[in-house]
């Protein structure tokens, strides 16, 4: 990883925040647009989310995290969710910058665990997942879209 590089939780959300997501977002979905001010001000501010963001020397964001950390019956657990990493800078270390922050900040919330997914497409990003210690789960993962 660059030593100019910086991994930032945002506790504040600004017109170039929203300007940069929306250049992150389509490398990551090409179907669900960026989120605006508003849902990312919803965001900065639930008690549950944490915005993690990698940003260059000269302060441009060139990846993201969102950390989800709540509490269950059995526990505290964590969710990783939307990462993604400018196409410019892959392999330069930046995914492990976010996930090793994400997973920090879970620790250091409490969670138990943490879960992730990630395409079996994407495949330096499950090498990633794996080298950090995270095992891949015999489960079966469902989805309703409402």
């Amino acid at each position: 990883m660059a030593e100019y590089l910086s991994i930032d939780v945002v506790e504040t959300v600004s017109a170039q925040l929203v300007a940069e997501l929306a250049v992150l977002i389509p490398q990551l979905s090409t179907t669900t647009p960026a989120p605006d001010l508003g849902a990312l001000c919803d965001i900065v501010r639930s008690p549950t989310t944490t915005l993690v963001v990698a940003r260059e020397a000269d302060g441009s964001a060139v990846g993201m995290l969102t950390l989800v950390v709540f509490r269950v019956p059995t526990g505290v657990r964590a969710i990783i969710e939307d990462v993604v990493v400018d196409a410019r800078v892959r392999g330069s270390g930046v995914g492990t910058a976010l996930t090793k922050r994400g997973i920090a900040i879970a620790r250091e919330q409490g969670a138990r665990t943490i879960h992730l997914t990630s395409r079996p497409s994407r495949e330096a990003a499950n090498h990633l997942y794996q080298r950090l210690g995270f095992e891949r789960r015999e489960t079966n993962v469902y989805r309703l879209i409402i």
